[in-house]
């Protein structure tokens, strides 16, 4: 239950950043978000060490927890190496992926798309990420796997809050659908094509939800 309660908040303090509430370069005080909150220090300290793992805040010590929001650059930077991880995954796993896992990515996507009936953004997302996860292990390459995963825990912030775009949504699990298609095919270039474009894409998007973002902060 405490745990739960600490991924809630998380959530919550990631909108508040996005939104404008805390600037980047302002401190996150435990005792104010607890009396905020209306809980224990223990689930905020807990929700400050995810986003710390995302990269939103950064901990340092003697100081305090410090939002740290990425310059446009830097993001794009980020965006840029995932998305070329992503397509190197897809282009292993269209010759290596089982049967059995590609059973599981149309199960995958058959929840997302229930999530998109019911406009569910934080059940699309967590089917999402159950999704590009498979796609890493099925890529056979552990290391290629892992590195995938931290930096998408990185960018998990940024990931999620761009699929509130208007149809943004539907064209996510149109991507998905096309990924899914080129690996039964076997087509490792044609994965790869499209779930780089699929990752890129999102970078773009976000920077246009970040604008509108900071026009309503203002």
């Amino acid at each position: 239950m405490e745990r739960k309660r600490a991924e809630l908040i998380a959530d919550e303090l990631e909108s508040l950043i996005f939104q404008g509430h805390y600037k980047d370069g302002a401190r996150l005080d435990e005792v104010q978000l607890a009396e905020k909150f209306e809980v224990s220090r223990t689930p905020i300290r807990e929700a400050l060490q995810r986003l710390s793992l995302s990269g939103l805040v950064e901990q340092i010590p003697r100081r305090g927890v410090f939002v740290r929001q990425p310059g446009p650059v830097e993001l794009l930077e980020m965006f840029e190496v995932m998305a070329e991880l992503e397509a190197a995954s897809a282009r292993l796993a269209a010759t290596r992926i089982t049967d059995e896992a590609l059973a599981e990515l149309h199960a995958a996507n058959a929840r997302c798309e229930e999530a998109v009936a019911a406009q569910d953004y934080d059940g699309y997302y967590q089917e999402n990420a159950g999704f590009h996860a498979m796609l890493y292990r099925q890529s056979g390459n552990s290391f290629l796997e892992q590195e995938c995963l931290r930096l998408y825990r990185r960018l998990q912030p940024f990931r999620r809050v761009q699929l509130r775009l208007r149809g943004r949504l539907k064209q996510s699990m149109s991507e998905h659908k096309m990924v899914v298609a080129a690996l039964e095919e076997g087509d490792g270039a044609k994965a790869a094509d499209v779930i780089r474009a699929h990752v890129a894409v999102q970078g773009e998007k976000f920077h246009h939800l970040m604008a509108s973002l900071k026009q309503v902060a203002e």
